[in-house]
């Protein structure tokens, strides 16, 4: 091993990082993170091996790292399949289907909210909920004399509210990853602080869309749920496969087998849809492809929703930047540098309360500096992962925090990626006259309430005795197989 890592050259490390990203997503062409986090890499190995770290040392790092997040890209493997079936079988448009049913003018924002939720929880991606949903959603509003900035944030707060819960997401497969909790663990221990914050929002919606006329044509809502009709057999049946990964959810069944089984069940639809068996591989592998005839009646809406979504090649993007990002964190980790980056942030929390502030606090920063979600989840987690087990912490606790605030928080930044895709789907700004941002409740209060939990100790549940002791033991064994691999 080698000697400490000075701070001045860990900030640098950073800052590089920082930069890179800066330019990948906001100057360069394709806005990618992928090259930046590789170089970024090459960095951080250059400053370690200076120090005296061997790149033998290093590089056992790097695998271990990616191999902690193995489970979260297994799990994105099955999930793109889940989607891929679930649109072919009609699942996720009849779940539109229904959730559209339900919107009434005199409840618009809260309708909208609940709609968006829905659509988010059936296909895991806030991104093409607003885009599709959103955009119907907002000339709606606008046609009941409703403030856009009003609409958007009610239309945020639930697309963001589906992808956080959803077990399709990516962010929600990440988090738990990073922290070392559960999936399904996880997803239930955010119910703690999403759903008031989503009880908060809602009942604000209410009090904003008191009052609005119902006298309002809702041809564009139509015009959707008549193309989902020609386009899919829709039936409260459809409504199973999810209601199955549900249940199976409450009944803690493990990730991996509960969501192949939304898979099978996926397949089944597919054959009821009509589709040939001769296509449910490439479906399974590649996403669902309208066809021609389906092309030529299918709604603008309905096309840009389903089209080309779903399958395993579909998740190879977010696989690979979980791989690159991964790889930037275990130079990091295994060189100390995140440890003295932690060492630094964590002399100033002296309780849980605190813990959990830095924590919040430092997720919102990498959104801001990093522009990158992922990123706001993977290098905080790895970076306070050990301080939340030293105070006897659950990993659960870790990886909601991290959602709490790095995924739920990235809209709300102008240049971060998800910022700039909600003001181009929407066409509505963060902030200043017309942003939507003190209107999208549940991204800004949900941190809030994360923190108020931190100081309180509501929901914030402690490892037994003989969880903390495991922990121990996995950490010598850790440093036990890296002292080895300098050997």
């Amino acid at each position: 091993m080698g000697k400490k890592i000075p701070l001045w050259q860990v900030l640098l490390v950073m800052l590089t990082l920082l930069l890179l990203l800066f330019y990948e997503i906001k100057l360069s062409n394709h806005g990618d993170a992928h090259i930046a986090l590789i170089a970024a890499s090459a960095l951080a190995t250059i400053v370690a091996v200076a120090n005296g770290w061997k790149w033998k040392f290093l590089e056992k790092g790097i695998i271990n790292s990616i191999s902690r997040s193995m489970q979260a890209m297994l799990i994105l493997c099955v999930v793109g399949m889940m989607i891929g079936a679930w649109i072919a079988g009609g699942v996720v448009p009849a779940m539109i289907y229904y959730g559209l049913k339900i919107l009434s003018p005199g409840i618009f924002l809260f309708a909208s909210c609940i709609l968006c939720s829905i659509v988010s929880l059936a296909t895991g991606s806030s991104w093409s909920t607003a885009g599709t949903i959103g955009i119907a959603l907002i000339g709606v509003g606008m046609g009941l004399g409703i403030n856009p900035a009003i609409t958007a944030g009610a239309i945020i707060s639930g697309a963001y509210f589906g992808d956080k819960m959803s077990p399709l997401s990516d962010t929600t497969n990440l988090a738990p990853a990073v922290a070392g909790s559960q999936l399904f663990d996880h997803i239930r221990h955010m119910l703690w602080t999403v759903t008031p914050s989503m009880v908060v929002a809602l009942v604000i919606y209410l009090i904003l869309g008191f009052g609005h006329s119902s006298d309002v044509s809702l041809s564009s809502v139509e015009v959707l749920t008549n193309s989902i009709k020609d386009c899919f057999w829709i039936s409260p049946l459809l409504l199973i496969p999810p209601l199955a990964v549900i249940l199976m959810v409450a009944l803690k069944v493990p990730a991996l087998p509960g969501l192949i089984g939304g898979v099978a069940l996926g397949v089944v639809c597919m054959g009821l849809q009509g589709v040939s068996p001769a296509d449910w591989g490439l479906i399974l592998n590649y996403g669902y492809a309208m066809s021609d005839e389906l092309l030529e009646i299918a709604a603008p809406e309905l096309i840009e929703l389903i089209d080309g979504n779903g399958g395993l090649q579909n998740m190879m993007w977010t696989i690979s930047l979980i791989i690159c990002a991964m790889t930037f964190g275990g130079i990091m980790d295994a060189s100390d540098m995140l440890k003295s980056m932690a060492e630094a942030l964590l002399s100033i929390a002296k309780n849980r309360g605190s813990l959990v502030t830095v924590t919040i606090f430092s997720c919102i920063f990498v959104n801001i500096v990093a522009c990158d979600q992922y990123l706001s989840i993977i290098l905080p987690g790895r970076m306070y992962k050990e301080a939340f087990e030293d105070r006897r912490l659950k990993g659960k606790n870790l990886s909601r925090c991290l959602e709490d605030s790095g995924t739920i928080t990235s809209n709300l930044v102008p240049w971060n990626t998800c910022g700039a895709t909600m003001t181009g789907f929407l066409g509505v700004p963060q902030w200043g006259a017309g942003g939507y941002a003190p209107y999208a409740i549940l991204c800004w209060l949900n941190p809030l309430i994360s923190i108020f939990y931190g100081f309180t100790g509501i929901s914030m549940e402690k490892m037994t005795e003989e969880e903390y002791q495991k922990v121990l033991a996995e950490r010598e064994l850790d440093k036990q197989l890296a002292m080895r691999s300098m050997e």
